[in-house]
Parts: C-alpha cells; sequence; structure tokens
C-alpha cells in the first residue's frame, strides 16, 4: 500500500483531488510501521536489544526516524524522496528478495574486478576509437571522453549500428544529416569499423554481462 501511495503522489490531480485521504492513509501507514517496531522489540522479551542486531530491523528503523523527521515546507522534494524509502520495505517483507539482495552484496567484491575489466576495455576502445574515428566521426570520437561515453551507448546496444554505419560508409554518407558542417574529413572504413564494433559488443556487452550474471547467480545458491 505504501509502495502505491507514492506512486499515485507522482499524479499532481491525483494529490490535488484526494489530497486529505492520502495525507491520512500516510499518518495510518507510518503508524503502522511504528506499531510493528515495538511489536518487534517486545517480542524479544527481555533481550530488546537483539532487535538492533538484525540488519533488516534497522533498515525498518532508519525508514521510520527518517519519516519521522520534522522538515520544512521548503524541503518538501527531500519529504518525497523519504517517503520513496517506504518502497525499500517490501525487501524486509520479502524473504526471498532478501536472498537476493544478500546475493548482490556478497557479489560486489567480485563484481569489482569485472567493473575493472570492463574500466580497462573502455580504456582501450577508447583510445582506439579516438585514433582511428576522430577524423570522420568527430561527434562521437573527437576526445577520449566523448569516445568512453559513445562506447557506453554501445555497450547498452542502443543504437550501436549507427555509429559502426557512420564508419563504414563515412560522416558524408551517413549520420550527419543536417550537420554536415561537423563532417569536415569523412573517410569510410567499413572493414575497420564492423570489426571494432562487433567485437566491442562481443566482449564489452555479452561476455562482461555474462559474468555479471553468473557471479550473481553464484552467490544467490550460495546463499
Amino acid at each position: 500500500m505504501a509502495s502505491i501511495i507514492v506512486g499515485l503522489e507522482t499524479y499532481p490531480s491525483f494529490t490535488a483531488k484526494y489530497g486529505t485521504i492520502v495525507t491520512f492513509i500516510e499518518h495510518l501507514i507510518l503508524g503502522f510501521f511504528i506499531a510493528e517496531i515495538f511489536i518487534k522489540i517486545g517480542a524479544e522479551a527481555s533481550h530488546p536489544w537483539n532487535y538492533f542486531k538484525n540488519g533488516w530491523n534497522l533498515f525498518d528503523l532508519f525508514i521510520v526516524v527518517a519519516l519521522l523527521l520534522p522538515i520544512d515546507n521548503q524541503y518538501f522534494i527531500v519529504l518525497r524522496m523519504l517517503r520513496l524509502l517506504r518502497v525499500f520495505r517490501l525487501i524486509s517483507a520479502l524473504p526471498r528478495l532478501q536472498i537476493l539482495v544478500r546475493a548482490l552484496l556478497k557479489s560486489l567484491p567480485s563484481m569489482g574486478y569485472v567493473f575493472l575489466l570492463l574500466c580497462i576495455l573502455f580504456y582501450i576502445y577508447g583510445v582506439a576509437g579516438t585514433f582511428l574515428f576522430a577524423e570522420n566521426d568527430p561527434m562521437h570520437f573527437s576526445s577520449l571522453p566523448k569516445s568512453i561515453l559513445s562506447l557506453f551507448q554501445v555497450v547498452t546496444l542502443e543504437g550501436w549500428t549507427d555509429l559502426m554505419y557512420i564508419q563504414m560508409y563515412g560522416c558524408e554518407s551517413y549520420g550527419y544529416d543536417g550537420i554536415e558542417a561537423l563532417c569536415t574529413n569523412p573517410s569510410a572504413l567499413p572493414l575497420i569499423g564492423v570489426l571494432f564494433f562487433v567485437s566491442f559488443v562481443m566482449l564489452g556487452a555479452m561476455i562482461t554481462i555474462n559474468l555479471f550474471v553468473g557471479i550473481i547467480t553464484s552467490n544467490i545458491s550460495d546463499s
């Protein structure tokens, strides 16, 4: 319910019409959250401090305390963001989701090495792309930062073929419609363009993503 209310608040017309009801429901939900905390602490009987030994309990407590903070109207956007934290309580409410989150956290060290490998790959291809395509495609490869940003687009598989076609056919024939002034030194590199982008997609998108998935899957199995 709390998650649904947060989503409904993104519609100004809804909040304008049912603002009072929404506020009442929010206070009611917050009351349930507070009551749940006291019930859990009470369930520990003579060892109430055991409640604070559970990470998920601390997470719930943090969300409730954040929502109880007195925030001025000028920081209303901060209050809305704090309300958004209530969605994360779904994690503590669903045990299987907790397993997934724990697996993700356990995967972070190994994923760090994969991320480092990906950074090295981006750097190598970024430098190569700048050397190879800077003159033909200054909009995407005129500098190392631009090249790396373009490679990030490639690794998401969003429009990567357009970048490849620019190098294959030259900027005078593809991709620079309406911005012909930027295409000052067109040069088609069909073979190099194909090898460069296809190899980067294979290494960056396919293999690296599979490594991430493999690490997470392995940790889920161990959880």
